[in-house]
């Protein structure tokens, strides 16, 4: 599909990516860290394929979506563009067949129905989904498995792999509540690496990828070990309303 990338937003975007990419390597820097070893995952919910389509032209290659109806239009709409997708949204178990296959990583599994529901729609596809846990951080209106039920649900999902298919866990996410100053969501991020970590050593493998840190507070994400951030308002700029 042809698509007419207006110059001055392309223009707008790029800068974007660029400032959110310096942000990213002082974070690195200040933790001693390698800036490869955090991806960003830049968060195209409610903005165009267009958009998408600039940001790749400027380098970045890694795109979120939350709703599975509007992630695979624009899926279908870029066919052939070389991005990688993400799901970070809620997902119901009955949109499980839409998904598995359709995204290089699913943040968003948080319980034991969802994970069999995905793992099966995998398997009838010959395709390794891997999969992060999302985990609730103790908001009762947020999604996410406990923390007192994490260990069960992952024993499950890494009992959903057989022969090359099923589902491949490659860590965890989180949701941490919104604040006013960034810092404030640190002790979150680190409460998620620790549970990576306690996880990692239970189950005796590695759980690579931590999912967490947003537009407001990714910095601290980074300083507190994630390998993953979501980041939305700082590189597309405020959000539409959901068409």
């Amino acid at each position: 599909m042809a698509f007419i990338i207006n110059p001055a937003r392309a223009q707008k975007l790029a800068a974007n990516l660029a400032a959110v990419r310096s942000r990213m390597a002082k974070a690195c820097a200040r933790a001693g860290r390698d800036p490869e070893s955090v991806r960003l995952v830049a968060v195209s919910k409610f903005h165009p394929a267009s958009d998408v389509l600039a940001l790749a032209n400027a380098g970045q290659r890694e795109f979120a979506e939350s709703y599975v109806q509007e992630a695979l239009l624009k899926q279908d709409e870029l066919m052939g563009e070389d991005v990688l997708w993400h799901f970070v949204g809620g997902l119901q178990t009955k949109k499980a067949k839409a998904v598995a296959g359709r995204f290089v990583l699913v943040h968003s599994v948080d319980s034991e129905k969802l994970a069999v529901e995905l793992a099966r729609r995998a398997a009838d596809q010959g395709v390794l989904q891997s999969v992060l846990i999302e985990v609730n951080m103790g908001e009762e209106q947020k999604a996410g498995v406990d923390e007192a039920e994490l260990p069960g649900l992952a024993e499950l999902v890494m009992s959903l792999r057989e022969d090359g298919v099923g589902l491949d866990l490659q860590g965890l996410m989180c949701l941490p509540p919104m604040f006013d100053a960034p810092e404030e969501a640190r002790l979150y991020f680190t409460r998620l690496r620790e549970l990576r970590d306690e996880l990692s050593a239970s189950l005796g493998v590695a759980l690579p990828h931590l999912s967490m840190g947003m537009t407001g507070d990714f910095e601290a994400a980074i300083e507190e070990g994630a390998t993953i951030i979501r980041v939305g308002t700082s590189i597309f700029g405020p959000r539409p309303q959901k068409r």
